[in-house]
């Protein structure tokens, strides 16, 4: 599966992005190698084996279903590939999506020959080449033909797992699922190499007990086609860059000169977005979701320039309304100007920790991920401490603390922080998020009434009865260690974490114990319906909130 270009772009097939159409096309190549290595491997057991589960894949893949599907995504996926080739403005990239093109662009080189004397030969001729055929001549007759097809196993495998990767790699479940999935990435070629030299080696000690379909390895027509076909995937491929050469020609006519403060101006042709500038200069710029609009830390401030450059798309919009960004401040991933500027990095990327991200890569630390967030603030404790001796309010607070702690932690949550007398929380950080949702309400009611066994244990001692509020939300936040030196732990910002604490403040206003968003209790699956349901506006935020008010945790119907 191809990189895709940073940034969203429109397809042709409707209101699909051309990454999912990708995707899609990729997956199926990844079913077929999956089937077919899987064949391969069948040697281990014996060639029969593998004639026997032969039948059962080309009822599969050569049905005019399998065909179509096959070699539609083939055609799609190649196609898409060049697109992303000629619209990348620079070829400088990151290794992973660097190594990602190169095994793709290498693979038809590598398979044609092996496709035309099998599938092709079978189409034009109708001969059956099985798997005896197959493997007598790449085992016992050509064995540097059958090496070349060992390697290009190999690149195909590796092709379609760092696609894979791209793709599931900011998914909530990936870092729980990544050990298992490496292994399977790595057996499954083994299995099919290990298949295949069993099956030579058995087809190589008796010969004469495998029935053999007579190749004509001179065949005229088929030397044609093979040499059309690495004709055209030859040319497509020179084409592109071809019009990449012409494009870059045309465009010196109408470069864009980008001007950063204390490094030298850039000269880019018309096209490149701010980043692309970035890199191709040696410039190094912040980029966590490697330029393609999700997150803002790419983001630059437009000091000279910004009459008559285009406006922001929709998916860069929708960025900076969520960062209130002011009308000077842009995505260098997603403005690719008309005319000169000048901008500043609104974060450097000389920071600890950004240096990486400005080369393209992505930050090892951060990732997003689906979450439960509980905030907690026990109510009038500055007021307590101002009539109460240091040590009694520190023995009171680190109760306090580990009834928070404990109920989050046997919980399955993870303690972020204690903020004064507050704490942060995190659930599903390597969970789904329905779990994680419920272990957040769990840890609630739980914190809840461990504050009011508190009181009442030191009720002698206390003016007015310990409370507590606790807040919950659940959504998408960037995850990862940060901090600096011996500050740095694991923590998580974003939108959700900012709407969990207006909840929490929500509900000091309204003097009640929990505040539930509704998400929340959607993916938990509560049933609050006694209580009440208000659409809350939340401040520094464009979008109400629904979410469940109650009074005292007490009243809610545990199942």
């Amino acid at each position: 599966m191809s990189p895709s270009p940073p940034g969203p772009s429109p397809s042709a097939f409707g209101r699909v992005p051309l990454r999912e159409i990708r995707l899609a096309s990729g997956l199926v190549l990844v079913a077929f190698l999956l089937t077919h290595f899987g064949n391969h491997a069948l040697g281990l057991v014996s060639v029969d084996a593998m004639e026997s589960a032969r039948a059962l894949f080309n009822d599969l893949w050569r049905s005019t279903i399998g065909t179509v599907l096959l070699y539609g995504s083939l055609g799609i996926h190649f196609a898409l590939a060049l697109q992303a080739l000629f619209r990348r403005r620079t070829l400088r990239m990151p290794a992973r999506e660097a190594a990602q093109l190169v095994l793709g662009l290498s693979l038809p080189i590598l398979l044609i020959g092996h496709v035309v004397g099998t599938r092709i030969d079978f189409a034009v001729t109708g001969r059956e080449a099985g798997y005896p055929d197959v493997i007598r001549n790449l085992w016992i007759r050509s064995p540097g033909t059958g090496v070349k097809q060992a390697i290009a196993l190999l690149v195909a495998w590796l092709h379609g797992c760092l696609g894979l990767y791209f793709w599931l790699r900011i998914k909530p479940w990936f870092g729980a699922w990544a050990s298992l999935l490496y292994a399977g990435a790595l057996l499954v070629p083994v299995l099919a190499l290990l298949g295949f030299a069993e099956a030579g080696k058995e087809i190589a000690a008796n010969p004469d007990r495998f029935t053999y379909t007579p190749v004509d390895d001179d065949d005229a027509s088929l030397g044609q086609i093979r040499a059309a076909l690495y004709g055209g995937f030859l040319a497509l491929v020179g084409g592109v860059f071809v019009g990449r050469g012409v494009r870059s020609y045309r465009a010196r006519s109408t470069s864009i000169r980008i001007a950063y403060p204390g490094h030298p101006t850039v000269t880019v042709p018309r096209g490149f977005s701010v980043l692309e500038a970035s890199r191709l200069a040696g410039i190094a710029h912040p980029s966590a979701c490697g330029g393609r609009g999700r997150c803002s830390t790419c983001r630059v401030r437009v000091i000279e320039g910004l009459e008559d450059q285009p406006k922001a798309l929709p998916a860069e919009a929708t960025t900076l309304e969520r960062i209130g960004a002011g009308p000077e401040i842009r995505l260098a991933c997603q403005l690719r100007p008309s005319h000169d500027l000048t901008v500043v990095a609104v974060l450097s990327a000389r920071q600890p920790g950004l240096v990486a991200a400005a080369s393209g890569n992505q930050p090892a630390g951060g990732r997003e991920r689906d979450l439960a967030v509980l905030f907690c603030d026990l109510r009038g404790f500055t007021q307590f401490t101002e009539d109460r001796l240091p040590f009694d309010t520190v023995f009171l607070l680190n109760r306090y603390f580990e009834i928070v702690g404990h109920a989050v932690e046997n919980t399955g949550g993870h303690l972020d922080k204690f903020i004064g007398d507050g704490a942060l929380a995190l659930f599903g950080v390597n969970g789904s998020l329905e779990d994680a949702a419920r272990q957040s309400f769990e840890a609630a009611l739980r914190i809840i009434e461990g504050v009011r066994q508190l009181s009442e244990a030191h009720a002698s001692e206390l003016d007015h009865p310990l409370r507590v509020v606790v807040s919950l939300h659940a959504g998408s936040a960037i995850l990862g260690e940060m901090g600096y030196g011996q500050s740095r732990g694991l923590t998580a910002v974003g939108d959700t974490i900012n709407v969990a604490s207006r909840l929490e403040t929500l509900a000091k206003e309204l003097d009640v114990e929990l505040v539930v968003s509704a998400e929340l209790a959607r993916q938990a699956r509560l049933d609050l319906s006694a209580h009440d349901r208000r659409t809350v506006s939340v401040r520094g935020r464009g979008m109400p909130v629904d979410a469940w008010i109650i009074g005292a945790a007490s009243t809610i119907a545990r199942g």
